[in-house]
């Protein structure tokens, strides 16, 4: 497929896990993660955290949501983004699952620590924490993904 199609897909799914899938013609799979994806939002309370965080009012926005539901967010959203990467071909080099897992394992930490997690008194809270942390997990993921390549070229011979 187009690398114009993969970009599309990786969007569509920033913005709602599930329609990457649909744009792939994977309906079942699409409706399960978006189903998924309302029920760990609207569990966790994660709508009602955005707009204190945005504010500013972290404090609310930590008592507003429930941590247990809300860990289980970055994995179901980047599995999202990657699978519908996949499927519109993407990730076909080796590896290349690797940004994605890391990216969800981090932002994950990111979101255990987002309620005590401060630098010099400025709390991050339960939105920023997690999204800087998904973005840290994506290059830790793409650091180990090229050192792994290029360690299996250099014992190959290739």
């Amino acid at each position: 497929m187009a690398k114009d199609k993969r970009a599309e897909v990786i969007f569509w799914s920033i913005a709602l896990p599930g329609f990457g899938q649909y744009l792939n013609g994977k309906i079942v799979k699409g409706t399960v993660l978006i189903i998924l994806e309302f029920i760990v939002n609207v569990k966790s309370g994660l709508n009602y955290a955005i707009l204190p965080s945005f504010y500013g009012n972290m404090q609310e926005s930590i008592v507003n949501t429930d941590f247990q539901w809300l860990m289980f967010y970055p994995c179901l959203y980047l599995f999202a983004i990657w699978d519908a990467y996949r499927d519109a071909g993407g990730g076909t080099s080796s590896y290349s699952f690797l940004p994605f897992v890391f990216s969800a394992f981090i932002g994950t930490i990111g979101v255990v620590y987002s309620p005590v997690f401060n630098i010099n008194g400025i709390y991050f809270g339960v939105i920023w924490l997690p999204i800087l942390s998904l973005i840290l997990g994506f290059f830790i993921g793409k650091v180990i993904q090229l050192i792994v390549l290029k360690s299996k070229k250099s014992h190959t011979g290739i």
